[in-house]
């Protein structure tokens, strides 16, 4: 689009709202099996809005077919049952949700907050900023594209859509993380709401489904710290109420290797559902005691719900934890 307008454009500034019922989410993508990482943040979430008297809502994030794996879903709800956690409300499935993301993008177009991208991830790669880019990280894009791309044709030509994003600091506060600051536009630049296939991103989902359903705290792993400041970005744009962010530190292999399902980190075992609720909380450094070992997991549930010390694991952003996690071998260790 020509004059495309930074995303500070329009929206408000998205402080959070204490007088609203608290209301959380965990929201795993099918992309694979629940593990240990999983585990942690199911259980830092459910219990964060137990303690707190609140809503916790559950939701998959089937955004992306391709990577899908059949069969998936239904395991993981089984393993959340199993597991012992119960959820308020119906499962949400993004796959469902293509009109409000269509919605969404609609009004960021009208407030001339996207433009149309036909760069290649080949191109995107070769930029410096992108040379030593981690795996998985969204390609920094600059505030025009490449040369060779044709940036405004219409959107059925295939063309990614982008967020224009605002030069400027985008700062808030992490509940276990402290301080953050980050200036999107100069990290990670203009980020794709729409891939060039239609498919929707997860920044543009998450958002525009964090307020439809009224979620008011955000809590997940670490490896997901980087993606708030465009959440933020994407909730002042549409002028939407920013939530509370909580990120829990991230369980890592012994070399500090995130344990993730692209890495085939082994899934959670059908036996001894206590004993992996209990190593989680061990990773959370809530103490249970020697005489819940092995008790039902809605009780061990409901007692951390009761105990739960979130400072316990202020300020630690990953623990190293033994090839099967799930057995409660932890190692100390923070980074």
């Amino acid at each position: 689009m020509n004059g495309a307008k930074s995303s500070s454009a329009i929206g408000t500034t998205g402080t959070a709202e204490p007088q609203r019922p608290y209301c959380g989410r965990f929201a795993p993508s099918p992309s694979g099996e629940l593990h240990f990482g999983s585990l942690v943040a199911a259980v830092g979430s459910y219990l964060e809005a137990r303690a707190r008297g609140g809503r916790w809502l559950l939701r998959i994030e089937d955004l992306d077919p391709p990577r899908e794996r059949p069969g998936v879903t239904d395991r993981i709800l089984a393993d959340l049952e199993r597991l012992g956690f119960d959820w308020d409300g119906a499962v949400l499935y993004q796959s469902t949700r293509a009109d409000a993301y269509e919605a969404a993008i609609t009004r960021l177009d009208r407030a001339g907050l996207i433009r149309r991208c036909a760069c290649s991830r080949s191109q995107l790669a070769a930029l410096p900023e992108n040379r030593n880019r981690a795996a998985g990280e969204e390609y920094f894009h600059p505030a025009a594209c490449i040369p060779g791309g044709a940036a405004r044709l219409p959107r059925e030509a295939g063309f990614a859509l982008r967020l224009c994003a605002a030069d400027r600091e985008i700062v808030f506060l992490d509940r276990c993380q402290g301080r953050v600051a980050t200036n999107v536009a100069r990290t990670v630049g203009d980020f794709v709401l729409q891939r060039r296939d239609g498919l929707h991103s997860y920044q543009l989902a998450v958002t525009v489904d964090d307020a439809d359903q009224a979620v008011t705290d955000v809590v997940r792993g670490a490896d997901l710290l980087s993606s708030t400041p465009r959440q933020i970005l994407l909730q002042e744009a549409l002028g939407l109420v920013r939530p509370g962010y909580l990120h829990l530190p991230l369980a890592v292999d012994v070399h500090g290797a995130k344990l993730s399902k692209s890495a085939d980190a082994p899934a959670l075992a059908e036996a001894s559902p206590s004993a992996q609720l209990t190593a989680a909380l061990e990773f959370l450094r809530q103490d249970l005691p020697a005489e819940l070992a092995g008790a039902p997991t809605r009780e061990i549930l409901g007692w951390a719900a009761l105990h739960w010390r979130p400072e316990r694991f202020r300020g630690m952003t990953a623990v190293k934890v033994s090839d099967e996690p799930a057995a409660g071998r932890i190692q100390e260790g923070r980074q």
